[in-house]
């Protein structure tokens, strides 16, 4: 009779290692987190108290403005100081308009132009007038402005908008460098079936590439806007009749030898950040987007 040995029961060992435990999140994390918030809030009251500020004294009777101590909220609200302020700064309202319309359209088309050439298209000399338009960005403009007034007198354009809206479309360095950053990030393959379908180099850039970097263009389009609306030093040196001027010269129309009117000064100010404000608050996604995608490749 054969007996088989039943094999002996194998004991396992427990195991050594135990089930990772998660750690709390350290404190300093939330530490750093609390004063980044901190520091924030603090830098936003800062930026927000003028703003306030101006606000106020626009709603206040003039002899309330200066008071001491000064309060910000008014005892009687005058709504009659926009009013006031509106039929005075008005015409240099549209006067303003017109020029920031002006620049941003001309200078988006001309800078997306260059731009594109720039980042897509291969001709000799490309990298040296890419970086001469780049070095004429270091050179202040105070350097220039002497012989710029004098060739604008020589050709009448002194006393005109001209000087305030055609160079600055003309020479479009910060919106070139931009773009061309914005349209080398487009994949090759859109431009190459474009190519087959037999479309020309213009069209290419205007139905295919140019809807592509739509949100650099609203970055670049809103910086032109501010950079024209707050432009004083421009209005200032070519401009001579009153007819002629803008908003931020239009401010000074409300300080007189003897004395000022704060309050539709203010009025007149709080209307001049009216359409930056909307303008941001409209195109903000878009202007963030077109910054983060001009960034995307060097």
């Amino acid at each position: 009779m054969v007996t088989t040995n039943a094999p002996a029961p194998t004991v396992r060992k427990a195991s050594s290692t135990r089930p990772a435990t998660r750690r709390p999140p350290r404190a300093g994390k939330y530490t750093r987190r609390a004063v980044l918030y901190v520091v924030l809030a603090i830098l936003g009251i800062a930026f927000a108290i003028p703003m306030i500020w101006m606000i106020s004294a626009s709603l206040k009777p003039e002899t309330e403005v200066l008071a001491v101590p000064p309060t910000f909220i008014p005892s009687t609200p005058l709504w009659n100081n926009y009013v006031d302020a509106a039929n005075t700064v008005l015409p240099f309202f549209w006067n303003s308009v017109k020029l920031a319309f002006l620049n941003v359209v001309f200078l988006l088309f001309f800078a997306s132009l260059a731009g594109y050439g720039f980042a897509r298209l291969e001709f000799r000399g490309k990298k040296v007038a890419f970086a001469s338009l780049l070095s004429t960005a270091m050179i202040p403009g105070i350097v220039y402005l002497v012989p710029q007034y004098i060739m604008y007198r020589q050709i009448g354009w002194i006393d005109t908008h001209y000087p305030l809206w055609i160079p600055r479309v003309l020479t479009p360095v910060f919106g070139t460098f931009l773009l061309r950053q914005a349209f080398r990030v487009i994949p090759r393959e859109l431009e190459e079936a474009a190519k087959i379908d037999g479309a020309s180099t213009f069209a290419i850039y205007w139905r295919i590439m140019l809807p592509q970097v739509k949100p650099a263009l609203a970055a670049v389009g809103v910086m032109t806007f501010m950079d024209s609306w707050n432009d004083l030093f421009g209005p200032l040196i070519f401009l001579n009749s009153q007819e002629l001027q803008t908003l931020p010269m239009a401010l000074a129309l409300f300080q007189g030898e003897y004395f000022t009117q704060t309050n539709l000064m203010m009025a007149a100010a709080t209307i001049s950040v009216v359409p930056p404000l909307v303008l941001f608050a409209v195109a903000q996604k878009y202007f963030v987007q077109g910054i983060t995608m001009t960034g995307l490749r060097g």
